[in-house]
């Protein structure tokens, strides 16, 4: 007889995006079912890039210092063109006063998977490998899929209140719920690999080789002399994907770097042809859409891993709501409004860095060639810059200004607004993040007297005491700085620390209000 299950979630796929789901749900308490078609987590290298913003999730995962002991930091990047350095880029203070991890991390995919499965197995969780989805349907009141184990060929009937594909840009629930993935194709053909190189460089910085059709880069790895190797072939270059042998990649990366070396003990490498392309949409009923099942772009910029974790970490407590304090409906349609835009964002972000870093236009050449080294230096020295790129490369800049979940009534005067990440800074010698790391909504109420405090939590009694955490601190010097305001005002930061709202109303009903309108059954 066919077995049936019952679970809260049923996840598909087990990559960055699917493992990270599944950790945020565990912190919430909410019960899943996590397939993957491969045996195992994946033991190529993949993405490397893990930015500011991903290890501040790390970080309530208990998993940001394991990861950063585990990598290296990014510090400083050399440009070369015709083989001779041209200019240097320091990374040092890049983040600096922005998050409590200022900087790029460069740790393989496969380490980002092992850290997260070991925290699901720590927890008494596991993945059904080799596992794949076959068909689904739902109504108004869950979701009915059938799973095949690819060891012992069972079939299993998974129910569960909510399905996420996280199953890749192949998804098979994308395509079972019809919706569009609609973009374009790059036509340029990228090549990475893995490799130990000797040469005369350190191993402290990466290498950005440009040239007048192309690029190479070169990626300190953690280990001796290791590295990431990426580049692009030139516009004239025909071969299809799989065809391209290691040796034609060798060459290329020598042709267009110019530099003496000794590439050898390749761990791994691939060719691809970068799509960039979104969803129509990334939810339907009670099925989502994360990670590159949703959007797929150009790795320009080390996005795409982190951008996964992101969509995990904003839908986990939006379904965590539903499911065990009943929220309606219009809180999930929350998460496709908010990530669907920023995916669009994103791929114009990540279409144009490519383009400037291999456009075959006369302007795009004399740029990358002869302008970027000698000012990028002195660029990204500038505060201005910084505190325009770091944002942008590290995703903390993400924001949710035009979400249902932002209310702007009372953030007029205050240099914060609604949708904004919470901004980080020191308080009483910690750092305020410190104070955020429990699953709930956190209201926070900043204000030099003890009354404000006392009178709130007395009004609100047991209200709200399961979905939001109260917190009462001082209205210091760096609060002031941050917000813009030296009066007493609270802020109600959602579970991902992003603000929903900011008031000088220091009073229950403010609070009443924003659950009534926008999210709460009543």
């Amino acid at each position: 007889m066919e077995e049936s299950v019952k679970t809260d979630v049923l996840i598909i796929g087990a990559g960055p995006t699917g493992l990270s789901l599944a950790c945020q749900l565990i912190r919430y308490g909410v019960d899943f079912v996590m397939i993957e078609k491969n045996e195992s987590i994946t033991p190529d290298s993949k993405a490397i890039g893990v930015q500011a913003r991903t290890l501040e999730i790390y970080d309530q995962l208990g998993l940001a210092q394991r990861a950063i002991d585990q990598g290296s930091i990014g510090t400083k990047a050399l440009l070369l063109t015709d083989g001779k350095i041209r200019g240097e880029i320091d990374f040092t203070n890049i983040g600096r006063g922005s998050s409590p991890f200022p900087f790029v991390l460069i740790l393989e995919q496969s380490k980002n998977e092992k850290l997260l499965y070991e925290y699901l197995q720590n927890h008494k969780k596991e993945v059904q490998w080799k596992t794949e989805l076959e068909h689904f349907s739902q109504t108004e009141a869950g979701v009915t899929a059938k799973i095949k184990n690819g060891n012992n060929g069972q079939s299993q009937t998974i129910e569960a209140k909510y399905l996420v594909g996280c199953d890749g840009p192949k998804s098979l629930v994308r395509h079972v719920l019809g919706l569009p993935f609609e973009g374009s194709t790059f036509e340029r053909m990228f090549y990475v690999a893995d490799a130990k190189i000797d040469w005369s460089f350190s191993h402290d910085a990466l290498h950005i080789c440009l040239s007048t059709n192309s690029f190479v880069i070169f990626f300190p790895l953690k280990g001796e002399r290791r590295y990431r190797i990426v580049g692009v072939f030139p516009q004239e270059f025909t071969k299809d994907e799989g065809e391209v042998l290691y040796e034609e990649i060798e060459g290329r990366v020598k042709n267009v770097s110019k530099l003496k070396m000794n590439i050898h003990d390749v761990e791994w490498f691939s060719t691809y042809k970068v799509h960039t392309r979104h969803a129509s949409k990334f939810s339907e009923g009670r099925c989502f859409l994360a990670g590159d099942a949703a959007h797929i772009h150009s790795p320009a910029g080390a996005q795409g891993m982190n951008t996964g974790i992101q969509d995990a970490y904003n839908l986990a407590w939006k379904l965590a709501l539903a499911i065990k304090e009943g929220f309606t409906h219009n809180l999930l349609d929350t998460y496709s409004a908010e990530r669907l835009e920023n995916a669009k964002h994103l791929l114009k972000t990540t279409d144009r860095v490519f383009e400037f870093g291999a456009g075959p236009e006369w302007y795009l050449i004399f740029l990358r060639m002869k302008v970027l080294p000698k000012v990028a230096k002195f660029l990204l020295s500038l505060k201005a810059v910084k505190n325009y790129v770091f944002p942008l490369i590290s995703e903390i800049g993400i924001k949710y200004p035009l979400s249902e979940l932002s209310r702007h009534d009372g953030d007029r005067n205050f240099k914060v607004k609604a949708g904004d990440r919470m901004p980080y800074f020191m308080i009483e010698g910690k750092s305020v993040y410190d104070k955020l790391s429990q699953p709930k909504f956190h209201l926070l109420l900043f204000s030099n007297s003890t009354l404000e405090s006392q009178t709130l939590k007395s009004e609100l009694g047991g209200q709200f005491e399961a979905i939001i955490d109260l917190s009462s601190l001082p209205l210091s010097g760096e609060v002031v700085k941050s917000f813009g305001a030296n009066i007493p005002f609270c802020v109600l930061l959602r579970p991902d620390n992003h603000i929903g709202f900011i008031s000088a109303e220091i009073k229950p009903d403010v609070l009443k209000n924003y659950f009534d309108r926008f999210i709460r059954n009543t």
